[in-house]
């Protein structure tokens, strides 16, 4: 066990989200005398999410109460559904309201204002070791042969199920993401209206309108002529 807490030690770097500077910069001082890396301080979700987007931080302490348009726990869904990096929140609200969000985040650790650094350091090493447990095929999960190409930007990862444009994740809704998984699976077919409504919506009925809408807000998103119609039969991704 020393071991790993030694490789942790000096090799994973932490991301700090936290909008009160002098508790960041005090978790600054504390975490790097402890041997981490510090990845960087972001004070709004928004920043966190850049920030993750292009130095991937090992790890993440995120306050749950942030300033601005975007909470920690919105932040925190996000980051955790493309990047799958783990994420101990810090808050100072115990209610039962506050918890309930933070659950649904899927968190590695939760922790209440003021933490010490004994308590801090103790969550860092469980979230690690808990990730390293439960990840230890991320290889597996994050290699390239998962990616199909559709176009020379954009990208499908099957094992993740996300879109990349120009490597990228592109944000879409539950719905959007099932379109592109039955559409990747039959490359270069035409899959039917009712096949593809059947999988998103597990309706036996389908609606036309309701595909089309989905399809028109996929192609906004997309901005590329990607999913094509074929006339009264369904649709379909052709391969390259």
């Amino acid at each position: 066990m020393s071991k790993v807490l030694n490789f942790i030690k000096e090799d994973i770097s932490i991301l700090i989200v936290e909008d009160e500077t002098v508790l960041a910069i005090g978790m600054e001082y504390s975490l790097q005398n402890m041997g981490y890396n510090i990845s960087g301080i972001e004070s709004t979700a928004q920043n966190a999410i850049n920030h993750v987007r292009k130095k991937r931080p090992n790890i993440i302490i995120m306050d749950i109460n942030l300033k601005g348009d975007i909470s920690g726990t919105s932040a925190a869904k996000e980051i955790w559904q493309y990047y799958k990096i783990p994420i101990i929140f810090l808050t100072s609200y115990s209610d039962e309201k506050t918890i309930k969000k933070a659950i649904e985040c899927e968190p590695y650790g939760y922790l209440l204002k003021p933490c010490k650094d004994d308590e801090l350091n103790i969550a860092i090493q469980v979230a690690l070791y808990k990730h390293n447990y439960f990840f230890k095929n991320i290889k597996t999960f994050n290699k390239n042969e998962n990616l199909i190409k559709l176009t020379n930007n954009i990208e499908f990862h099957k094992g993740k199920s996300i879109v990349y444009y120009e490597n990228n994740p592109i944000k879409l809704t539950g719905n959007e993401t099932k379109l592109f998984e039955i559409l990747c699976d039959n490359l270069g077919e035409t899959v039917s209206f009712e096949r593809i409504s059947s999988y998103i919506w597990r309706d036996s009925l389908y609606d036309l309108g309701k595909l089309r809408t989905l399809i028109y807000r996929v192609k906004q998103k997309i901005k590329e002529d990607l999913i094509q119609s074929v006339f009264e039969v369904g649709y379909k991704i052709e391969e390259i």
